[in-house]
Formats: structure tokens, C-alpha cells, sequence
């Protein structure tokens, strides 16, 4: 194998002639050499099959940090380190949800993240239902209070995931609108598009001064069943029984990993995913497979020949909980020059679109990776709009984006459940990916041009 690590510096202003993978031809090369990549595939398989779920401030993510720091160093990056931070950690307790009257019968949940607890036994009271979040919030305090909220609503598949952004409220802030109107509980229909009995958790955070109250996400037929069982006008009444705890300040961290460039004074161009997972399966969409990608690229175009930037691999731990890995690498790095960022944390399926935040004066080159990408099937997309999860700290602050979309038709599928296993991903589109992130990665770390400042958008 070729080391990460070969020769000397080059200005910044160099011509592109004299930079590796600059050439329209050599980019073409090293694309489509990775459609048969390996490596991906080799890091996604082992990540969940040794280590399998990695919940944020476990021991599980522990032991991910250590296999992920010796998978780096044998494949031949430099710098590899981890950077630790703190993090208050929730874990999981038993769950348990059954319909008393009028029709007896168990349905199947899951606790959201930071759900409060209910006592061992659980608690008993009456289901209230509303078709939305923005129904919920309507409703007089009068009408919750005392009661089990149930919220649904109807998500649908989309290629670019936007649903997720309007739908999502109910897990995000529904918890919280309904603690506030003094429900003795809430439980809403998962955030998903799948249907399997396998609910789906998530992350959501209590608003300032809101009490926890038990928090839970129904599957998708089991929220059906109540939506009929509701529509039948007759009282029903609920035993939820969730015990998650808190467990107070543990230990998380951020796997970095770096191909180092010829130009300190560069910058570096960041290439992430998330290492942690939820706890219901091995995290294989989300995000072993965003993992596997990005290191799999850089790999790739450190192996043909030096770049001019530093490409840095950051597999950041605690995104699921609340981003505190991309937080933790925002105060500590903020202040490098960072030439550009971007994640892969969308699952595995085929990338579609490529969009692009960055200067003016770099979109010529934009252009070139757009050129360079069209071959697999991938359109430009907004050249004023991209971002990531973890690195949406980075976006927000100014640093230059660039976005290769994947397919999300699939992905609320699995997101979050016990189903998100390796089976689902497909090799091939695996394959695409990488040679998506390997044409984009060769182009912007050997660009001669800053892709920052970020042109502010009209009303900022």
C-alpha cells in the first residue's frame, strides 16, 4: 500500500498543472476506479459487525473510538488522534405501552431521547390525540392536562428527506409543548416512512424550565391502530411504562484522522460522519456507512499523490444526542483556516445532487466538480445552500460547504431503528459514493482558489 505521507510544499497559488488530480482526465481516473472500492464497504462491515451499537458516552462508543483509531493507522492516515469531550449520557430503560379500554391490547414503543421516566409500574390515564404538532399547541391546557398526548401526522417519502424538517417537530418539540400544557405523558407516531413494527427513537431536548415527562415513539401500524381506535369516539385509556435514567457526565470524542497536504497555509478540507450510533441496532445507514465513504476518498486521493490541503477525516462522536462532537470540534478548531467542509450522514443509497456554499471566486470550480460528477448521475444543485449535521455548527459560523445529497427515499425506513442493519446497504451505490466523494475530495483539496468568504444571503 501507498503512504499518505509523500513531498514538499507548494504555494497555495500554484498552477493547477503542477497539482495532482487537477486534471480532467486524472480526476475521471481516480472516479471511476472507485467505483469497485473496497475499503467502504470493509470499514461499514467491520464497525458494526466488532463493535455493532455505539450509544453516545457508552462504554459501546468507547470501544468505536479504539477500533476506529486502529482501522485509520492501518490504513495508512497520519494524525490520527482522538479529541474527548464531556457529555451527560441517557440510557435506556424497559418500554412498554398497552391499550386498557376500550379495546385491550399491547402496542409496541420505544422511549425518545431524554424522555423522562414513568414509576416501574408505569402510569394510567386517558389518550388525548391531535393530527399534528401544530394541533397540540392549540389545544387548551385544560384539554391535556392529566393525560396521555398522542400526536401523529403523515410523513412522506422524498429523495432529498425534507419531510423529515417539517415532521420532525412532533419528536422534537412535542415533548415539550405537551409537558408544558400538563400532559402526564406523550407518545407520537415514530418519524419514519416504514412499515414494520419497529419504532423509531430520536433525539429531543426538554425547552428551559419544562419538566420531563415520559416521551415515546409509537411504530408506524401501532400509531395507525390508535388513530382507528380513536376515531371510534370512545374513552381510551393508556399504561405507559418507560424507565430511561440519566446517568450523569461520561466520556465521548472525535476520531481525526488526516492525508497531510503540501500547504500548511492551505487550510484544510474537511471530510466527516458521525461515529456513534442509537442504541436499537448497529447503526449501519447511520452513519458506519458515511464513515466508510469518507475515509475510503481521502484514502483514495492521498494514495494519488500529495494534495495541496491537508484532507482531514473527522468522525465525530455524539451527534445523535445533540451534535456535541461538532460542537467540541467547533470551539476548539474554530479558528483554523478551514478551506472547505463537508459530511456524508445520509445513509448509503446513490448520490443524486451535489450543492455548494462557497466564494464567489470558487465557482469556477464548483463547475469543475459538477462536471466531474456528472457521470455518475449527479445534478448541481443550489450553489448557495449546503450543509451537514455535524459540521451545521461549522455552516452556521461562515465556513465554506460543499453537499453531495444522497437518495433519502429509503432512508426513514431504517433511521433510528432496530432495523438500521448492514443488510441494507447496497454495495454498488456504496461504490458510487465513494467515487463521488473521491472526484470532489480530489478537486477542492488541489484547487488554487479560497472558497470562502461565504457570500452573506440578502436579509442576514
Amino acid at each position: 500500500m501507498k503512504k499518505l505521507l509523500l513531498a514538499a510544499a507548494l504555494p497555495l497559488l500554484a498552477t493547477s498543472a503542477s497539482l495532482p488530480a487537477q486534471n480532467p482526465a486524472q480526476v475521471a481516473q481516480l472516479r471511476d476506479a472507485a467505483l469497485t472500492d473496497q475499503v467502504a464497504w470493509d470499514i461499514t462491515e467491520g464497525l458494526t459487525t466488532e463493535v455493532g451499537a455505539r450509544m453516545a458516552g457508552t462504554p459501546a462508543e468507547a470501544r468505536a473510538r479504539a477500533w476506529a483509531v486502529a482501522k485509520l493507522r492501518a490504513l495508512g492516515f497520519a494524525n490520527v488522534r482522538v479529541e474527548t469531550f464531556d457529555m451527560p449520557v441517557w440510557v435506556r430503560g424497559e418500554e412498554r405501552v398497552e391499550l386498557l379500554a376500550p379495546f385491550p391490547q399491547k402496542l409496541v414503543v420505544t422511549a425518545l431521547g431524554n424522555s423522562g421516566a414513568t414509576p416501574a409500574r408505569g402510569i394510567e390515564a386517558q389518550v388525548i390525540g391531535f393530527e399534528s404538532i401544530q394541533a397540540l399547541e392549540a389545544a387548551s391546557d385544560a384539554s391535556v392536562r392529566g393525560k396521555i398526548v398522542f400526536v401523529s401526522h403523515n410523513m412522506s417519502r422524498t429523495q432529498d428527506g425534507s419531510s423529515y424538517g417539517d415532521f420532525g417537530g412532533a419528536r422534537r418539540q412535542g415533548p415539550s409543548i405537551a409537558s408544558r400544557k400538563g400532559a402526564a405523558g406523550i407518545v407520537i407516531r415514530s418519524i419514519g416512512t416504514d412499515y414494520h413494527r419497529n419504532p423509531h427513537t430520536g433525539g429531543q431536548n426538554w425547552a428551559q424550565g419544562v419538566r420531563p415527562i415520559p416521551a415515546g415513539a409509537l411504530s408506524l401500524p401501532d400509531a395507525e391502530q390508535l388513530q382507528r381506535i380513536l376515531k371510534r369516539g370512545l374513552p381510551v385509556t393508556m399504561r405507559l411504562t418507560l424507565t430511561p435514567r440519566n446517568i450523569g457526565i461520561r466520556q465521548s470524542g472525535n476520531v481525526i484522522a488526516e492525508v497531510p497536504g503540501t500547504n500548511p497555509n492551505a487550510g484544510v478540507v474537511v471530510a466527516a460522519c458521525h461515529l456513534d450510533s442509537w442504541d436499537l441496532a448497529t447503526g449501519a445507514f447511520d452513519d458506519a456507512a458515511g464513515c466508510g465513504i469518507v475515509a475510503a476518498a481521502a484514502k483514495r486521493v492521498g494514495e494519488a499523490g500529495r494534495p495541496l490541503r491537508t484532507i482531514r477525516v473527522i468522525w465525530f462522536g455524539a451527534e445523535e444526542v445533540g451534535l456535541f462532537g461538532g460542537i467540541a470540534y467547533r470551539d476548539r478548531h474554530r479558528d483554523e483556516k478551514h478551506a472547505v467542509i463537508a459530511e456524508s450522514d445520509f445513509g448509503a443509497d446513490r448520490v443524486w445532487r451535489f450543492q455548494s456554499n462557497v466564494s464567489t471566486a470558487a465557482q469556477p470550480v464548483v463547475d469543475r466538480i459538477a462536471h466531474a460528477l456528472a457521470p455518475l448521475g449527479i445534478v448541481k444543485g443550489a450553489t448557495d445552500e449546503a450543509s451537514g449535521s455535524d459540521i451545521s455548527v461549522l455552516t452556521a459560523i461562515g465556513f465554506p460547504t460543499l453537499e453531495l445529497s444522497q437518495d433519502g427515499t429509503r432512508y426513514f425506513d431504517y433511521h433510528h431503528t432496530p432495523d438500521d442493519t448492514l443488510d441494507k446497504v447496497d454495495p454498488a451505490q456504496l461504490q458510487q459514493n465513494v467515487a463521488a466523494w473521491t472526484a470532489m475530495l480530489a478537486i477542492a483539496a488541489n484547487a488554487p482558489v479560497e472558497f470562502g468568504p461565504v457570500p452573506t444571503r440578502a436579509g442576514q
